[in-house]
């Protein structure tokens, strides 16, 4: 064997004891022969101070005779280890490294050692000036370790050993596996159940007896003697725990079948099958026949792996190609996914809940997230004190589970604190709200859909110890079942011969079936031992399997006879002890369970692995897996917050052919989008639909034929009618909306900013010329609150005196005049500027209480300190913040970070935060407590866009604070201030010009957006999606003008969410809200199915 192929070997056995966890023996023969350096090692030893270890490890690769890099290596290690020395006040022990480990490199550098030796003169390390930034010992190590990660790298002797070569999972067993079967291959007389004894020698098939008789079918592969263990010879004498977990398929990615074993001719026909993409084991089937063998044991399995003894069923022959097992996708949630479901008609649609309480739907074929949504409790006031405590008791809210309907048009949420949502799934993909309810005290574990009495209901259970039935339409409880003793983690709703039960299991290991006409349970499953079981029926309905763990953590997977209450299958292959909660999922003939980092494969019929996966890396150890409905796809967690999506070859063309054909699989969830009748089947958790009536709701994709779109339709009712392809509602004609141009008898000019008064019964506006407008709504018989409609012309207030509340302008500089204004919380002062003197007016009799601050340099931005309204924050043209006492005319702090004016400021109190912009489009966040700049970031803009040096960049908070809103003429993006990361962001179409200005609704869930060429655009928060667009003819009457006329500024209502005001460069103010009929911007004819009511039921109604 040449010396190439040594060194590979010894790769090959690196990996095999990697595998087998034999750690320290691993890493001594990395060392000794030097084939191998493992930075990761080298980072944990020395992050762990194991000084002398890991100077033995690094012996196998360098020494203080070496190369330069080598030296410093050996030097550093040795300096830190004397550093820490005299950190620890450890004299004796730093005298003895100085001595012994430091002295060689004396003749080197004597002037260093003489440093070295100074500083055990000192009572403190840090009073040598290159020791003063010395913090604690864990960061020196973690320093240490980039340093010498930079030497290795550069380091000759080392750089070409520390990338492991790509080679795949257990490679060694697979050369194994080839040869014994290469062997089998080669016996005179082949034997379909083969005795492997040994690999020490070469196989030979035994010759048959001379009576013995030509064998029959062969109805279980198994071996009758001894088997591979681990890849060595086991011995059937001891009959391990059934809990244990035989051979390393466990850990690999490759399914590893019976060296040598062949399924009979007699066999139904069927050969069995290589399950390994492997180009050697397809060389080996390639080869052609010896000794007249027949082509059934020519085609014989090429991987091995050891079984338990004494087993029947003991290999598992099945071929795995219908399993998921190539990653074809892969999408970042951003936060731990704890749930996920398929979208039972649209199947590349993923939901997905997380550790945070988001609920996303990503596309998976393009890695597109079209629905995203934040927890929030919908309707606070529904609740008692002591429920609104929970949510903010400083615990996060976890989405425990989220399930689709049988048909999609529902996904019910359940969190980990007291309460389901309920959302309506519409055609564009929208989420919608449609129930909140108080579904159990504490947190509420599962949740699933069925069909009872042909109307579609779902069930929960909790920490309360019960189970529950809601009506999905009304939200009304049903039933209660109470009699678990312990609280209730999982259910599995299920019919049978036209009887519907639910099973249930709680935290004690009891598993209850229940009647949905009885609240007694009528059977119990004695499970002793087991904890946090999960149910599952199969695909078809017949089985019924549960997971779980024990206290001691070990884990099991089961398949029950429900009948009998006993368990019939006990799967082998898990790991001796599971972290967490050990989620799996059934489809088709398979099971899969996460575990030990891996996702495990299992066919129903046979106890033993199938396969297992890795999934190219970067699973946790307890990954969430989920079928697609029709098993052709899996979803799987991995460490990184995001979910990778495993394709089996149909899965594989799927996910293809919906990248290539976006449009087909837009029109098709439009389709099912359609659907009502819920007459239907049941599911289970797990995904299970009885056939009682679902209509055949077929997906068309480009590779079927066309007339199946038709097909679908035909067979979908037009109860909910939706557009077939949903696009953002138009508003061209003033018949489509209610618009008002507020009345002005002043001189019309251009109006720069805009905002409602706090009580919403006035409309502010700032014009070019400095002069202030205020327009109020009169208290009525029409309008008893008073409050701003279009509906009902206001006036525009004077006082008697006659006087314009009007900025001061004498020191302006008009060509970069940026104007700004800010209102005070109780309506009463206006802080206001225009280029020269901030001005402090009161509002309603529009005196100028107060000037300050002439230029330069000049305003450009106010906004009123919350705490005190006598504190202003003032953005400055030399790039400058001032926070300012108006009442002691004196300023209090100044904020320098900005290369650029100031035009945008918010404050976010609660969170002690204050966001600011400039006109370069920078963001910064400052710490309201010390006023210190904790972050800054630069929008990014589109391609092929320069910033405009003299464009204004705004910021608003959300209501809530969670995010705020950066307005730039080039786009709308939202932003998260804690980490000051971009989460959103919308570009308008090039034909409509630049941005004019945007604000927030009042509530947060709507963005009211302006643009150059008249229109106005209304988005969905989050995530940003344009829901309606109205253009400028539906509010401005058409006439023949050589001036165009464009929004400048938008406002937004303070109490109603769907009415908005703009200011137009021609001076008018108009207010907008939409048809009475339509209640809200972009509603549907389904609007009023979608939102439902918030629900706190009384458990006893019936």
């Amino acid at each position: 064997m040449s010396t190439e192929l040594c060194n590979e070997l010894l790769l090959l056995v690196l990996q095999f004891l990697d595998e087998e966890k034999y750690k320290e023996t691993l890493h001594r023969l990395e060392s000794e022969s030097g084939a191998f350096c493992n930075m990761d090692y080298i980072a944990e030893l020395v992050t762990n101070g194991d000084w002398d270890v890991l100077e033995n490890y690094l012996a196998g690769f360098i020494n203080i005779n070496g190369n330069r890099h080598s030296v410093k290596m050996l030097f550093e290690i040795r300096k830190q280890r004397y550093i820490e020395a005299l950190n620890a006040n450890d004299r004796p022990r730093a005298l003895e490294i100085l001595k012994k480990d430091l002295k060689p490199f004396k003749s080197m550098n004597e002037d260093v050692y003489k440093q070295m030796t100074s500083l055990i003169t000192l009572n403190d390390i840090r009073e040598n000036p290159q020791l003063s930034n010395y913090t604690d010992d864990k960061n020196a190590r973690g320093i240490l370790v980039d340093d010498l990660k930079k030497l290795i790298h550069s380091n000759p002797e080392m750089r070409d050993k520390i990338q492991f070569p790509s080679v795949k999972a257990s490679r060694l067993r697979v050369l194994v596996n080839q040869s014994l079967n290469w062997q089998h291959n080669l016996c005179r007389t082949p034997r379909p159940n083969p005795e492997i004894t040994t690999i020490l020698e070469d196989h030979v098939c035994a010759p048959p007896p001379q009576a013995a008789q030509a064998p029959g079918p062969v109805v279980n592969n198994q071996l009758t003697a001894s088997m591979f263990r681990a890849g060595f010879l086991h011995q059937p004498s001891v009959m391990p725990p059934p809990e244990a977990v035989f051979l390393a398929a466990s850990r690999g990615q490759q399914s590893l079948n019976p060296p040598a074993l062949v399924q009979h001719p007699n066999m139904s026909g069927v050969l069995a099958r290589n399950n390994q993409n492997n180009a050697d084991t397809e060389i080996v089937l390639r080869r052609s026949r010896h000794f007249g063998m027949s082509e059934e044991i020519r085609n014989v399995p090429t991987s091995s792996a050891a079984r338990t003894p004494q087993s029947h069923h003991m290999f598992n022959f099945l071929p795995t190609d219908d399993v998921p097992k190539k990653v074809v996708s892969v999408i970042n949630q951003g936060s731990e996914v704890k749930t996920m479901d398929f979208h039972p008609q649209h199947r590349t649609l993923l939901a997905v809940g997380t550790n945070t309480g988001d609920v996303s739907i990503w596309e998976i074929s393009n890695r597109t997230r079209i629905e995203h949504k934040n927890f929030c409790v919908w309707n606070i006031t529904a609740y008692s004190m002591a429920i609104r405590a929970t949510f903010n008791d400083g615990y996060p809210v976890l989405v425990n589970r989220l399930r689709w309907s049988p048909d999609g048009l529902f996904l019910g949420v359940a969190y980990s604190k007291h309460i389901v949502h309920v959302y309506s799934y519409r055609a564009g993909h929208e989420l919608k709200r449609h129930l909140e309810i108080e579904a159990h005290a504490g947190h509420v574990s599962d949740l699933a859909f069925t069909i009872r009495h042909q109307k579609l209901i779902f069930i929960t259970c909790g920490e309360d110890k019960t189970v529950k039935l809601w009506d999905a339409t009304t939200g009304a409880n049903f039933f209660v079942f109470e009699g678990h003793d312990a609280p209730v983690t999982s259910i599995c709703p299920h019919s049978k011969d036209n009887i519907q039960y639910i099973f249930s299991s709680a935290t004690d290991g009891k598993i209850k079936a229940w009647l949905h006409a009885d609240r007694v349970s009528k059977i119990d499953y004695e499970t002793p031992g087991y904890v946090w079981t999960k149910m599952a029926y199969s695909t078809e309905g017949s089985r019924f399997f549960s997971c779980g763990s024990r206290e001691d953590r070990v884990p099991f997977l089961v398949e029950w006879a429900e009948s009998q209450g006993t368990v019939k299958r006990q799967y082998i292959g898990l790991g001796k002890q599971h972290v967490g909660v050990m989620q799996f999922d059934t489809a088709n003939r398979f099971l899969a369970a996460g575990d030990e980092s891996l996702v495990k494969f299992w066919d129903m019929d046979n106890k033993f692995i199938l396969h297992t996966t890795d999934a190219d890396g970067g699973l946790p150890a307890s990954p969430c897996v989920r079928f697609s409905k029709d098993g052709i796809l899996l979803a799987v967690t991995t460490i990184d917050n995001g979910v990778k999506i495993l394709a089996n070859p149909e899965g594989q063309r799927l996910v293809k052919s919906s990248e290539n054909h976006p449009e087909v699989l837009r029109l098709a969830s439009a389709s099912a989008a359609k659907a009502s009748n819920v007459n239907a089947a049941s599911t289970s958790s797990a995904g299970t639909i009885a056939n009682i009536g679902f209509p055949d709701r077929s997906v068309p994709f480009p590779n079927q034929d066309n007339q199946n779109m038709s097909d679908v339709s035909g067979k979908i009712t037009d109860e909910f009618e939706f557009p077939i392809l949903w696009r953002p509602k138009e508003i061209t004609e003033p018949s489509q909306l209610r618009s008002l141009r507020l009345p002005d008898s002043l001189l019309p000019v251009k109006v720069i900013r805009l905002m409602y008064t706090h009580s919403g019964s006035g409309v502010l506006a700032l014009a070019y010329n400095a002069i202030h407008k205020l327009w109020r709504w009169q208290k009525n018989d029409q309008n008893p609150t008073p409050n701003a409609t279009a509906d009902i012309a206001p006036q525009i207030w004077q006082p008697p005196s006659g006087i314009l509340m009007t900025n001061d302008m004498k020191d302006a500089n008009t060509d970069d005049t940026i104007p700004s204004f800010a209102l005070s919380k109780n309506n009463s002062y206006v802080l206001s500027a225009s280029g020269g003197k901030i001005s402090l007016f009161n509002l309603p009799s529009f005196k100028t209480m107060t000037s300050f601050k002439a230029p330069p340099p000049a305003s450009t931005c106010l906004a009123f300190y919350p705490p005190d309204n006598n504190i202003v924050a003032i953005g400055m043209s030399d790039c400058s913040i001032l926070m300012y006492n108006v009442q002691s005319n004196s300023v209090v702090q100044t904020l320098k970070g900005h290369q650029k004016p100031v035009t945008g400021l918010a404050f976010a109190i609660e969170r002690k935060m204050l966001v600011s912009a400039g006109t370069d489009a920078e963001l910064c966040v400052w710490n309201t407590a010390s006023w210190k700049k904790v972050a800054s970031k630069f929008l990014k803009l589109p391609s092929k866009r320069t910033n405009n040096s003299q464009a204004e960049t705004r910021v608003h908070f959300n209501p809530d604070k969670t995010h705020f809103m950066a307005v730039h003429e080039t786009q709308i993006a939202v932003y998260d201030p804690a980490k000051l990361d971009s989460c959103m962001q919308w570009i308008p179409r090039q034909a409509s010009g630049s941005i004019a200005d945007a604000v927030y609704s009042c509530d947060g869930q709507s963005i009211f957006v302006c643009v150059e060429d008249g229109s106005v655009s209304i988005l969905e928060a989050n995530p940003l999606k344009l829901m309606c667009r109205i253009n400028c003819a539906a509010y401005m009457p058409s006439k023949r003008s050589a001036i165009r006329v464009s929004p400048k500024a938008i406002a937004a209502h303070p109490s109603d969410p769907n009415q908005l005001a703009i200011g137009l460069s021609d001076g008018g103010v108009y207010v907008l809200e939409p048809l009475k009929a339509d209640k809200q911007w972009g509603s549907d004819p389904s609007a009023e199915f979608c939102a439902g009511p918030s629900i706190n039921p009384d458990p006893n109604h019936t």
